[in-house]
């Protein structure tokens, strides 16, 4: 917000040092950017927060000033003079969208002389940057200014039917604006028009067929609130960002409408002549009443660390502009004015109060009561992923949430539903609510082959959204991963995740292949998975998500070279079944033992079904296995059949094993494979 330094000492006296005014401003939220000397006058780049749009005007920084410095702040009381026929019997006014426009005032003035504005009024708008036009249009762009309430005025000669209809775009309506730019509108837009077609788009720029010009005489002047995300969405749709359209985004003081609307009058009266009509033509709800706040006076001490005293409470906070309604010893009660919209609460309150009396005067090491806090158990998991996944060598990836729409197609692995999709996309296109990671840390790994980058090990744990009919989405917690290690590496890895957050007790197994397990509980769309090497991953009896290798044509769609390997998991059972008490065993002294196996099973044996029977035989002497290899001869083995070679560590608690007990546990495990599973020991 640039402010005219000239034009602030209107309302508020500057007695004092540019410096001293600027870091005051700072030091109670407005920081100041930078300032420039404009001619005889000094321009002050503000910066205003978004919870504080009374401040885009510079009437609400005059407040400020008076409230820091205790002065008096002079805003002018426009009564303009109405001596023309009532406004009622030359516009109507009508509201057919209540939620994208809340409140529409209109005034008429017949008879101006459209020419351009005097030298002091030129001077204040240039000085803030703004471009000189003529009366009318300059004078609007005043009061917004002024008071940081938008105004637009309209040729009531050029609206058909002598109405105004606020009402939502037609899909497809086309728009002329001032800039001579044709739009097209969706629904959803608010558009000003008249009884034929639209003239302005609610709060974000006129038309060209209703603009101002010189053979204007006869002025309708709006003044209107409207709701402000409506405002955000199209001024960033169609590109069209202007002065009313940043202050409407923020917030607009509802009770500030018809002192602008008078103030603009007063002025074209002024400076371009005519006559006002009587009365003001409007439509839509008063404001509400502004909500009473109450604030303990012991709160203040407890949250600030340092005493106010009570008056001096009450001082600020009428300053402020707030309506006192009760005071006593413990508290006082405030109604907060309409154009202070981000007061709602005692906090509000506390922090207004510490900002005006100043924070230069709360001591550094002023004694405030702190509480303990503590990491939720979401983020305790969520950090031991992280650990497991970097220590692998693996480098978090940062994506969008949403995503082209090919992207969600290419690979439907949880639902059939369509994706969610956003109004406005976040980038070209990208408007879909992502169904899985996998694409896009694909669309991040062909990006890094591009730049021929050695070394591309990524995961990313974001949320994705999965809709579900005449309800809110399901939002899921996933852990995604694209990686060229081999399918086996990447399962080894998402196991040690598992070991490291849910203990020993919990494993993750990996089931049947993509062709069995998509059609199994997942979806049936398209999928970027080689059926052949991809398999369900289970925590216990739940199935969590799926591990698989890319399919030659999802290589050749993302410009991949190599094999990839993907996975991704939902984190929800693994948060409900994490240990996060630590649990530590005492490390034996005694040298371990180990034995090698080689056993012939059926074709159709998994090796995690292997493994789950030795560690159970094993009992509490086995201490680590380690596959080695699979071996397969029609000859040697029979039809049919393949050997598993792998080894077992044991160690004892008590004393070093004997040859003897090492045998004895090898025979209780090749016995219950051949008991369970038909294995054969070979050698």
């Amino acid at each position: 917000m640039i402010v005219s330094k000239d034009w602030l000492s209107d309302y508020v006296p500057l007695a004092m040092p540019l410096d001293e005014l600027t870091e005051r401003l700072t030091l109670a939220g407005l920081n100041l950017e930078t300032t420039e000397a404009v001619g005889k006058d000094v321009a002050i780049d503000l910066e205003v927060t978004s919870n504080r749009p009374d401040c885009l005007g510079h009437i609400g920084v005059a407040r400020e000033v008076s409230v820091l410095f205790g002065g008096e702040l002079k805003k002018p009381d426009p009564q303009p003079k109405a001596r023309g026929p009532k406004a009622s019997s030359l516009v109507a006014v009508e509201i057919t969208c209540p939620k994208l426009c809340t409140r529409y005032t209109a005034r008429v003035i017949k008879g101006v002389k459209i020419g351009p504005s005097p030298a002091w009024l030129q001077d204040r708008l240039k000085a803030l940057g703004c471009a000189i036009v003529n009366n009318v249009v300059d004078i609007t762009n005043y009061v917004l200014f002024e008071c940081g309430q938008p105004l637009h005025a309209f040729d009531l000669a050029k609206l058909k039917g002598g109405k105004i209809i606020v009402r939502e775009a037609k899909e497809g309506e086309e728009f002329l604006a001032i800039d001579h730019k044709t739009y097209k509108l969706s629904k959803g837009t608010c558009v000003i028009a008249d009884a034929e077609r639209a003239v302005a788009l609610g709060g974000v720029m006129g038309g060209a067929d209703t603009e101002v010009s010189d053979a204007t005489v006869d002025l309708l002047i709006e003044a209107a609130d409207f709701d402000p995300l409506s405002i955000r969405t199209t001024a960033r749709s169609h590109h069209l960002h202007s002065p009313s359209s940043y202050r409407f985004e923020r917030g607009v003081d509802p009770e500030g409408l018809d002192w602008a609307s008078r103030r603009c009058c007063e002025l074209i009266l002024e400076l371009a002549g005519g006559t006002l009509c009587e009365g003001v033509v409007e439509a839509g709800a008063k404001p509400e009443p502004t909500g009473e706040i109450k604030l303990r006076f012991e709160q203040i001490p407890r949250l600030l660390g340092i005493t106010v005293p009570d008056e001096q409470v009450q001082k600020i906070l009428a300053d402020l502009g707030c309506e006192e309604t009760h005071v006593c010893g413990h508290c006082v009660k405030v109604v907060p004015p309409t154009w202070r919209a981000d007061l709602t609460r005692e906090i509000d309150l506390i922090e207004e109060v510490a900002r005006i009396y100043g924070y230069d005067k709360i001591p550094e090491d002023v004694g405030v009561r702190m509480a303990p806090s503590s990491r939720s158990r979401r983020d305790i998991v969520l950090d031991r992923v992280r650990r497991v996944l970097t220590a692998a060598g693996f480098d978090e990836a940062l994506t969008l949430s949403t995503v082209e729409p090919e992207l969600v197609e290419c690979h439907r692995v949880w639902t059939d539903e369509s994706p969610l999709v956003t109004s406005t996309p976040v980038l070209r296109r990208a408007n879909a609510l992502r169904q899985s990671i996998v694409p896009s840390l694909l669309t991040c790994r062909k990006t890094n082959v591009a730049m021929s980058n050695p070394v591309i090990e990524q995961f990313e744990i974001a949320r994705i959204y999965l809709p579900v009919p005449g309800e809110l989405p399901n939002e899921r917690l996933v852990l995604a991963i694209a990686s060229g290690r081999p399918f086996l590496g990447v399962k080894g890895t998402l196991e040690a995740i598992v070991a490291d957050t849910a203990g020993m007790s919990n494993r993750l197994c990996a089931t049947g292949s993509a062709s069995a397990g998509l059609k199994e509980g997942m979806s049936n769309g398209g999928t970027l998975l080689n059926p052949s090497r991809t398999a369900w991953l289970s925590l216990g009896e739940t199935k969590v998500g799926y591990i698989g290798e890319l399919s030659k044509a999802a290589l050749d769609q993302f410009d991949l070279r190599g094999p990839v390997t993907v996975a991704e998991i939902d984190l929800g059972p693994l948060l409900d079944a994490a240990e996060l008490i630590p649990r530590a065993s005492a490390l034996s002294s005694f040298q371990p033992m180990s034995r090698d196996l080689n056993v012939v099973f059926d074709d159709a044996v998994r090796w995690a079904d292997v493994e789950e029977i030795v560690r159970g035989a094993g009992g509490k002497l086995l201490e680590s296995i380690a596959f080695q290899e699979e071996y397969r001869d029609a000859n040697r083995l029979g039809k049919g059949k393949k050997s598993l070679l792998w080894s077992i560590t044991l160690r004892g608690t008590e004393g070093t094993l004997t040859s003897e007990q090492a045998d004895k546990v090898r025979d209780a495990i090749v016995g219950e494979l051949s008991k369970k599973l038909g294995g054969e020991l070979r050698a």
